[in-house]
Formats: C-alpha cells, structure tokens, sequence
C-alpha cells in the first residue's frame, strides 16, 4: 500500500512522525510531504520517506524576512500556486493520500479538486473547529473541504458528533483515539538554558493563541499570588497572539520574579526540559477537541490542571484537577490543592502517568488506520 500523507506546513510533525512510522511498520510505503525542516523540529524517518514538497522557496526567505506579515504573504502566495498550478504527482502516484492539516483552505481546495478521482482522499480532523474561531481567511470554506474526502478520521466522540452536527454523513466518519506521544528527550543544554524551579512550578507550553486560554491562567494566577500563594509560573511557546499586556499585568501587580517566559519556537527537547522540570501543567483551554500537547505530557508524571473542554472534559476522573472552561476563578480553585501540596500534586501526577500507559499504542493507531485506507480503496473498485 503505497501512502503519501499530507502536512505541508508540519502543524503535527511530532504526531506524523509518529504515525507515518507505525504505518511503515506494519508494511506501507508511506511518503510524508510537508515543508523544509526546520532547527526546531525533530522528525527523523524511520521506516518512511520525507518529502519537502511545499514552501520551498518562502522557507528559503524565513531568515531574511522574519515572520512578518510580508513574510506570511509570501508563504500565502506560495502556496496558492503550488495547489492550483505545482507538481502533484508524488501524490497522485500513491493509491491514498492522507492529508493531516489543509493550512489554508481557499488554496487547498484548488488542490484538493485537482486530486479527486484521482486517488483516495482521507483527512484527519484533529479538531472540528480546524482553526478555533481565530483563523480568518486561512479557514474560510473548511468545512466545504470535508465534502471531497471518502473518509475522516477523528480522535474522540466530541470531533464526531461535531461534525454530524455540520452535516457530515456519519459512514464517512472513523474513530481512532489518539496515543500519547513523545518529544525528543531533553538534552544538558536543554536543561542548562532553563532555570530550576525555586517555587512549586506551573507549566504552560506550546503555541500560544487565544483559544488556548493563557489569559485566563494568568488571571488566576495573580489571584492566588494576591492571596499569598508562593508558586511560579513558565510560559514557554510561540506566541501568535499580543502576549505583552499580559505579562505586563503581573509585573503591575508586583509579580515579575514569579512568571518565567521562555517565548518562541522551540525544540521538541527543549520543552521536554520545560515539562521535567515542572511541577504542574496547565491546559486551561476555551475549546478543543484532541490535545496533542497533553497527549505528549502524561508520561512525565505531572500534576495536570485542564479545562473541561472536549477531551479534557471526557477524562476518568482523578486523571487531572478540572475546571468550568472559560472561567478564571474555578481555574484557580482548581490550581489551589496542587499549589499548596506536593502530596496531593505527587498522587495526580502519578495518576496521569497510569492513564497514559493504559492508552492504545501507535500500532495500534497504524492497524486501525490501515483499516480505514483498506475500506476507503476496496469502496473505490
């Protein structure tokens, strides 16, 4: 079975490196096409071929231009050509092709078009909401997208009854829960670029956009400082959203020596440090369907403090502290007991580590997958 799954941006790159080497493992001959590599990823084919079909030129320029909206035109421009005009035959070559994130959907329907009939069109919806409200003209018309594809692919029952409510014929839509996945390991240069905790600390990582939360965290956390809470709290991520008001508002309150920011694109192995030198990790989201940073977290063993929001909300109990999504004073009453005791923070993150050893295995991933591609080919003949 000869595969090429889609990424061109590398939104998932830890996620397809993760599946493209299951796939391969289990016999296919899997082609992941995305953009060039860049310092901060860490994807290393095992089993499965790399492909930087996309951005080629734009990631050329990244260095010279930086990240600017001139630099986001280009990239936008790019694009656009290469699905209505470029080189698609590493992809109509394969028998399915499996595509992982449509970065810009105006672009990829072009693309897309190009492709129906051609070959199998599978596509993982990791969230149903692909760019939660803030994505402007990079999301318009995603949902008209879901309509070329002969089947979708998603983590849980919130993504699938999400998009049954936007008209999705159920046939069409496959369940296949997400395994915990891995970062590359810290390295000493890793740990020796991040201060050690002299405080209980709180962790948040990964891009950061509204969606996510980090002003609701923020909010409680300069709650519980003001009542006398001693803990610190690290941000460390890509902001894409203006962080500074933020930030200023706990150095007005008095808090600066308490917050930590690590900003920007970092490697896998740097955040792997963030994670083992936290006490406790944040995901105080607004709304989500699947976690692919939490997925990432559990083997760590820390305490979690989550939202209620889609997967957080369909968590066994005791697995992580929960609050009412949106709502900054539950979120730091849920924070508190974590906050005051390393008992109670000991046995939760105890807990996290159990649940993620429990969950299915990225084989298990590639088999159930594998069944999907063999049903999506076996209804094309």
């Amino acid at each position: 079975m000869n595969i090429a799954m889609l990424d061109p941006s590398l939104f998932t790159g830890r996620y397809d490196d993760s599946l493209c080497a299951a796939l391969a493992g289990q016999g296919a001959e899997v082609t992941l096409l995305g953009r060039p590599m860049r310092a901060t990823d860490a994807i290393a084919p095992q089993g499965y071929a790399y492909l930087p079909h996309f951005f080629r030129r734009s990631e050329a320029l990244r260095a010279k231009m930086g990240e600017g909206r001139a630099f986001r035109i280009v990239k936008a421009a790019e694009y656009g050509l290469a699905c209505a005009l470029g080189d698609i035959a590493p992809l109509t070559d394969a028998e399915l092709v499996h595509v992982q994130w449509l970065p810009l959907a105006p672009a990829d329907r072009l693309m897309l078009q190009r492709l129906k009939g051609r070959t199998a069109l599978v596509h993982t919806v990791h969230n149903a909401d692909a760019y939660h409200a803030d994505a402007g003209l990079q999301g318009r018309g995603y949902r008209a997208l879901l309509d070329l594809f002969d089947a979708l692919v998603v983590h849980g029952d919130t993504t699938r009854a999400a998009l049954v409510g936007q008209g999705v014929d159920p046939a069409r839509i496959h369940v296949t829960p997400h395994p915990p996945m891995r970062l590359a390991a810290a390295s000493s240069e890793d740990f020796a670029a991040i201060p050690p905790p002299t405080l209980p600390r709180l962790l948040f990582f990964g891009t950061i956009r509204p969606y996510k939360g980090i002003d609701l965290l923020i909010e409680a956390c300069l709650q519980l400082w003001r009542a006398g809470y001693l803990f610190e709290l690290v941000l460390a991520g890509k902001p894409f959203m203006d962080v500074a008001p933020l930030t200023d508002a706990v150095a007005q309150a008095g808090f600066a020596d308490r917050l930590i920011t690590d900003f920007g694109f970092l490697t896998e192995s740097r955040l792997d440090a963030h994670m083992a030198r936290a006490d406790m990790i944040a995901f105080p989201y607004r709304h989500i369907d699947s976690s692919g940073a939490f997925l990432s977290a559990l083997h760590h063993g820390k305490a979690m403090v989550t939202s209620d929001a889609g997967m957080f909300g369909q968590l066994p109990d005791g697995v992580a502290v929960r609050a009412a999504a949106g709502n900054a004073p539950a979120l730091a009453q849920a924070l508190l007991p974590l906050v005051e005791s390393a008992a109670i923070r000991q046995e939760y993150g105890a807990r996290a580590r159990a649940y993620g050893e429990e969950m299915g295995s990225w084989k298990d991933m590639a088999v159930a997958t594998i069944g999907i591609y063999d049903n999506v080919l076996a209804g094309r003949a």
